[in-house]
């Protein structure tokens, strides 16, 4: 059994290891990058939803033009295919549901499984030399970061604003254990939880 003496000496290697490989650093520089284009976004909706067409509006005008099944394939496939389309306009569209809340679950649920899913892609690209070198040349700061940190950088996708299946898409073209990505990647649920707080509010 570990003394608390031990566990502290592990949590300062830990930080040491951390402080010294530029981990807080890579953190602090993604919140940066990320907290640009979230103003920018809150900003033009802002505009767009006073001088334009209301957010309300438009979603509702997605609820009434495609099917709730029809939502959730789309989402599905942007959340297994790189994160194409931002979750926080699905997020905004389950407040428009009859049931917030069960949809937001599913949402949470599809995108929690499309990491997963990407994480088997990334997998199986190592097969395929054309792809394996696309995706090596793409996304080569990724896999060189997933090496170096694993798990915490999967919390990172879970969490911030950065496509959640690139993450797990790395994860597996390094081989790193499925069952951490499991773990960490339940992470990605409570994102959702915030960020539906944060919108619920905004959306009536």
């Amino acid at each position: 059994m570990k003394t608390k003496s031990q566990k502290k000496s592990r949590a300062k290697l830990l930080h040491q290891y951390y402080s010294y490989t530029g981990f807080y650093k890579f953190i602090l520089k993604s919140l940066r990058k990320a907290a640009i284009p979230v103003i920018l976004i809150v900003v033009a909706l802002f505009l767009f939803n006073k001088y334009v067409f209301t957010i309300d509006d438009g979603l509702k005008l997605l609820s009434e033009s495609f099917s709730r099944t029809g939502v959730f394939i789309t989402f599905f496939i942007s959340e297994t295919i790189l994160g194409l389309i931002p979750p926080e306009i699905f997020i905004g569209w389950s407040k428009k549901t009859a049931d917030p809340v069960v949809s937001l679950s599913i949402l949470a649920t599809l995108s929690y499984t499309g990491g997963m899913l990407s994480y088997y892609i990334g997998k199986a690209s190592l097969k395929i030399d054309r792809f394996r070198n696309y995706l090596e040349v793409k996304m080569a700061k990724q896999i060189k970061n997933t090496r170096k940190w694993g798990g915490f950088l999967i919390i990172v996708g879970a969490m911030l604003p950065i496509p959640f299946s690139i993450t797990c898409m790395t994860a597996g073209m390094i081989k790193y254990p499925f069952k951490g990505v499991v773990l960490f990647g339940l992470f990605r649920f409570l994102r959702f939880a915030i960020y539906a707080w944060a919108i619920f509010k905004v959306v009536s």
